[in-house]
C-alpha cells in the first residue's frame, strides 16, 4: 500500500465524521452551533500559514534535488543553504503548530466554561 492511498482513506474516513463543522463554499467553514468565528479564523489563518511553509519547502526539496542529480559544484554549495533553510521552515512549522495546540486547548477552555456558566444561569 503506498502513502497516497493511506492518506486519501484517512481522508476519507475523518470526513464521514458527523462534526458541526461544515463547508460552506469549499474554503471557509461555518459553525451551525454558535462556534466563535473568529476562533475559527484564528485557526484558519494558522492552517494556511502552516501550509504556506510546506508549499515553500516542497519548492526547496524540489531544487535540492535538481541541484544533487546536477553534480556541478556550485549547485551542491548552494544546497547547504537550501538545507537550511528547510530546517528553518520546519522549525516554523513546529512552532505554528505547538501555537495552534495551545490556541485549540483555550478556546475548548473557554467552550466549557461558557457553556457550564449558562447551565448554571439556567438551573437559577
Amino acid at each position: 500500500m503506498d502513502d497516497t492511498n493511506s492518506s486519501r482513506r484517512r481522508r476519507n474516513r475523518s470526513s464521514s465524521k458527523t462534526t458541526s463543522l461544515h463547508e460552506t463554499d469549499g474554503r471557509e467553514p461555518s459553525f451551525q452551533d454558535g462556534g466563535d468565528p473568529a476562533v475559527w479564523a484564528t485557526f484558519s489563518e494558522n492552517f494556511h500559514q502552516v501550509q504556506s511553509v510546506l508549499d515553500r519547502n516542497r519548492l526547496l526539496i524540489q531544487q535540492v534535488n535538481e541541484n544533487h542529480q546536477s553534480k556541478i559544484h556550485d549547485n551542491m554549495v548552494k544546497n547547504v543553504e537550501l538545507i537550511q533553510e528547510i530546517n528553518g521552515n520546519i522549525t516554523k512549522v513546529v512552532s505554528l503548530y505547538s501555537n495552534l495546540s495551545s490556541d485549540f486547548m483555550t478556546a475548548v477552555n473557554h467552550r466549557s466554561a461558557a457553556k457550564s456558566n449558562s447551565e448554571s444561569e439556567e438551573k437559577q
